[in-house]
């Protein structure tokens, strides 16, 4: 009868997913959002795994996490969830990593690994970048940041093959934004979630209710109020809006040649636009001693020009916040010629939070001004402003601008006026540098890449983001704000330790020997003088 009870609840254990996580922070569960995209699938999701070889311990702890995950992912796939083998046609189409280390003997010794994965369903794949690299973070942290970020990464690659709905973005135009040249590589990126469109606003309402976001990268020419009166429509219709635009107008060109610019406000005519949804773009420029270099000729031979790399304060590495899932994870973002974001109207009801910021070490310059980049570092202590925004996310209803206004009358209104919006999304970007990516013999550049120190820096992965948690209905980017405690060891206490653990191990074990040893003297001594 026992062995017949225990074949029933063997069988049983089979159809039912019982599994209980017993770590602090829940490394080993998934979403429900992730278990319900799952449970979905009509047919079998494949997995390669490329991350393999003589592997050193760092990478070995991120396959097992990924293993682990994929694990897990197959639990819920409704079809089911297969490992594929990895064969080297996959394998080249991946830029490997290169690992140096030194080895027990001294010597340095290279390892190329390939941490990808691809997922493949219904005939079609796409990649998983299992590591994320984020420059000035040790490795352990960097290894610990790609394996929080596993669960997104996977689901990301999923939704991305399991979409039967193209939602659409658009970029704006007319106001001289950057044309597609220059937001080539960020189009393409986009272009795996969405249909990617441009185009002007013209004289009708309703003209973006089929966007999810619209993007204004970068104009350089002042708003009509016929524009403003569409994107504030298309606001309050329950759109987001990605605003990367310039407080101070310059020329990139005289910057180039000359080797300085003047430097002056620029007008847009969006400030009481902004500034009703809560931000202000302040008229002037943020310098940071944590900077980019630029190539300066310091030779006195006109002829013989002598290139030398200079950190140049107005081209600021911009810090990453990490308790948003925009920023999580992402490397900092390069900037040229950014301006301050403020957040006003505190009692508004909108949630503000600052994505991108200045070190600890910036300052704030007036306009107008010249920049001249021969000119280096005079005073450092002027340097006193710390963190200063220059990115900010607003969300929330917002009030429309114009609630007590009149449309322009040239406008062909579709619709009534709504003064009051659905709780949506804005992102106001001070750094119309962030978002434009250089171009080389003919060939675009990564967007974030510097052609002179060849960093890539994290502008991609924030505008992607960006616009990702703008479109973002069903909360996926919060996957991205998962978090595993990073227990390293502290070299300091470890030192101290092992002299607390010398001290306990051998002095006082040897101290009770000679006191024990002592005393049995002692006895031996008394025991013999009175036998005597």
């Amino acid at each position: 009868m026992a062995l017949v009870v225990l074949a029933i609840i063997n069988v049983s254990v089979g159809y039912v997913v019982c599994r209980w996580d017993m770590t602090d922070d829940k490394r080993y569960s998934i979403s429900e959002a992730t278990k319900m995209l799952l449970q979905e699938l009509d047919e079998p999701i494949g997995v390669t795994l490329l991350l393999d070889g003589e592997l050193n311990s760092g990478f070995v702890r991120l396959k097992k996490a990924t293993e682990e995950m994929v694990d897990e992912l197959g639990i819920y796939a409704g079809e089911g969830l297969q490992i594929l083998p990895a064969t080297e046609e996959l394998t080249k189409q991946f830029t490997p990593t290169v690992i140096h280390e030194r080895t027990h003997k001294g010597q340095t010794a290279q390892t190329t690994v390939y941490p990808y994965a691809v997922v493949s369903y219904k005939g079609k794949s796409a990649a998983v970048q299992l590591l994320k690299n984020q420059r000035g973070l040790r490795g352990e942290e960097n290894l610990n940041h790609s394996i929080e970020n596993l669960e997104y990464a996977f689901v990301d690659a999923i939704r991305s093959l399991t979409q039967t709905r193209v939602e659409k973005i658009a970029f704006l135009e007319g106001h001289g934004e950057l044309d597609e040249r220059y937001v080539y590589d960020l189009t393409q990126a986009l272009a795996q979630y969405y249909q990617v469109d441009r185009g002007v606003l013209g004289l009708q309402t309703g003209v973006l209710d089929a966007y999810k976001v619209v993007i204004i990268a970068d104009p350089q020419t002042a708003f009509s109020e016929t524009d403003k009166y569409i994107l504030d429509q298309y606001l309050m219709q329950g759109g987001s809006i990605l605003w990367v635009v310039n407080g101070v107008q310059f020329s990139d060109d005289y910057l180039s040649t000359q080797g300085m610019t003047p430097i002056v406000a620029l007008d847009l005519n969006i400030n009481d636009m902004l500034f009703r949804y809560g931000v202000r773009v302040n008229h002037g420029l943020v310098q940071d001693l944590q900077c980019m270099p630029v190539p300066v000729d310091v030779s006195q031979d006109a002829s013989q020009p002598n290139w030398q790399p200079m950190p140049w304060t107005y081209a600021p590495m911009l810090l990453t916040s990490q308790a948003s899932p925009i920023t999580r994870n992402v490397a900092q973002v390069s900037a040229t010629m950014a301006s301050a974001v403020d957040m006003v109207g505190g009692e508004d009801g909108l949630k503000k939070e600052v994505l991108l910021a200045t070190s600890s070490a910036s300052k704030l310059t007036g306009v107008p001004a010249k920049v001249d980049l021969s000119l280096g570092v005079d005073d450092e202590q002027s340097f006193a402003y710390a963190f200063i925004p220059v990115a900010v996310s607003v969300e929330g209803s917002f009030p429309s601008l114009y609630a007590h206004q009149m449309p322009p009358e040239e406008l062909e209104l579709h619709a009534p006026l709504l003064k009051q919006s659905k709780v949506t999304k804005q992102i106001v970007v001070a750094a119309g540098s962030t978002i434009r990516n250089e171009w080389q013999q003919g060939n675009p550049l990564p967007l974030g890449y510097d052609r002179y120190t060849q960093m890539q820096m994290g502008n991609r992965d924030f505008m992607v983001n960006a616009v990702l948690y703008l479109a973002d209905d069903q909360g996926w980017m919060q996957l991205r704000q998962k978090t595993f405690t990073l227990r390293l060891i502290n070299d300091q206490r470890a030192r101290q330790a092992r002299v607390q653990a010398q001290v306990v191990s051998i002095a006082i074990p040897l101290a009770m020997l000679a006191l024990v040893g002592g005393v049995v003297i002692l006895v031996r001594r008394k025991k013999y003088e009175i036998k005597r």
